[in-house]
């Protein structure tokens, strides 16, 4: 009860505690990604040809990957663990987002916003696995069977790893469209009609968007973007129909009676 008073009688102590408790999550964070990176790092090699895998499996026989620089057999490998310490504490890295936000929601927001943050979590992992599963294993086979006649196909380890980490980024963000979509029909930023009528320009945006955000200039990767992309936008187009449907019933029922 004190410490209820204190706070009513200082306005500043509920800003200083925000960010005593911002602070205290970021350090939480800080020590996931650590123990998450010093878990990683004893594998780092394995890891490192887990990643390189697809490629491994379609280059020709007596071709291999190669390191142009001193250092990176021992940096690459370590770079990644970076990153899949980052992967990996997602989950936790968005709980602590949506922990120190939810508090400030309504009923009905945290409602709404929970189920997308899981649906966020859910899609960016299934991004990244629709990139190494599907995408690697046909834009390295189309790479390595285009080669012209008498060129090695020799790959640096520095080179992939860039090349891949940009494209599990693009796949992973691209896979949070229908969340995007939802959020901005159920904020009243556009409406789902408009964004029904808009299609052709979605699609032709879409292909855009993949001719960005892959990491080369080939066509085959663009596509292969560009068409989850519309598809995942359709998905959100659907259930933002159903969200606004739900919002109107709502606000018929919050309706005061005359």
């Amino acid at each position: 009860m004190s410490g209820a008073g204190a706070a009513d009688r200082d306005p500043e102590l509920p800003l200083i505690a925000h960010l005593i408790e911002l602070r205290s999550r970021l350090l939480r964070c800080l020590l996931v990604l650590a123990g998450m990176f010093l878990a990683a790092t004893p594998f780092a090699n394995e890891i490192y040809a887990l990643v390189a895998g697809p490629l491994l499996a379609k280059l020709p026989a007596g071709s291999a990957m190669i390191a142009t620089e001193v250092a990176a057999p021992f940096i690459v490998p370590f770079k990644l663990c970076v990153f899949v310490a980052l992967f990996a504490a997602m989950p936790f890295i968005l709980y602590q987002a949506w922990a120190f936000i939810a508090p400030g929601l309504y009923d009905r927001e945290r409602r709404f916003a929970l189920p997308l943050l899981l649906s966020s979590i859910v899609l960016f992992y299934a991004g990244i696995a629709f990139a190494f599963f599907v995408v690697f294993p046909l834009l390295f086979g189309f790479f390595t069977a285009t080669a012209p006649e008498g060129v090695t196909v020799m790959t640096d380890i520095g080179h992939y790893l860039d090349f891949v980490l940009k494209l599990f980024f693009s796949f992973g963000l691209v896979f949070e469209v229908p969340v995007a979509t939802v959020l901005v029909i159920w904020a009243g930023l556009v409406s789902a009609d408009t964004l029904g009528r808009g299609r052709p320009y979605i699609i032709l945006g879409a292909f855009a968007l993949g001719a960005l955000l892959t990491p080369g200039p080939d066509v085959l990767s663009q596509i292969l973007l560009a068409l989850p992309l519309w598809l995942l936008f359709e998905v959100g187009l659907f259930l933002g129909r159903r969200v606004t449907g739900r919002g109107e019933k709502v606000a018929v029922l919050d309706r005061p009676a005359s």
